[in-house]
């Protein structure tokens, strides 16, 4: 998925850009000779194009389901952990606010 996917050309050629030598006439392009048969008895065939694969295999939809699922437990245990350290926090600075108002005021009996 991830992998460049470089187009491959059918029907090779073998020409480059042909070089036009004088303007106004056409180029023309030498096309290499075909190669001669060989004297060997087996059949001559065109060799056939790999089966192109459409589709994905259980393994890979297995995979990517495993990928998935960890993923979400790796998020929701980093949400989870941050949640729970706000709430640390939070909880530790309302105790020092009591302790530090009770540190600060004064005494009942010197309130006159």
């Amino acid at each position: 998925m991830f992998k460049p996917h470089i187009p491959t050309n059918p029907t090779p050629t073998g020409e480059i850009i042909p070089v036009i030598t004088t303007l106004g006439q056409t180029p023309t392009v030498h096309h290499a000779p075909a190669p001669a048969p060989c004297a060997c008895h087996h059949p001559h065939t065109a060799p056939t194009a790999a089966p192109v694969r459409t589709g994905m295999s259980p393994g890979t939809v297995i995979a990517l389901a495993t990928a998935g699922t960890a993923g979400v437990v790796v998020i929701g245990v980093v949400l989870v952990s941050m949640l729970l350290a706000v709430v640390l926090v939070s909880a530790s600075l309302a105790i020092v606010a009591l302790a530090l108002r009770a540190a600060l005021t004064p005494p009942p009996s010197l309130r006159r």
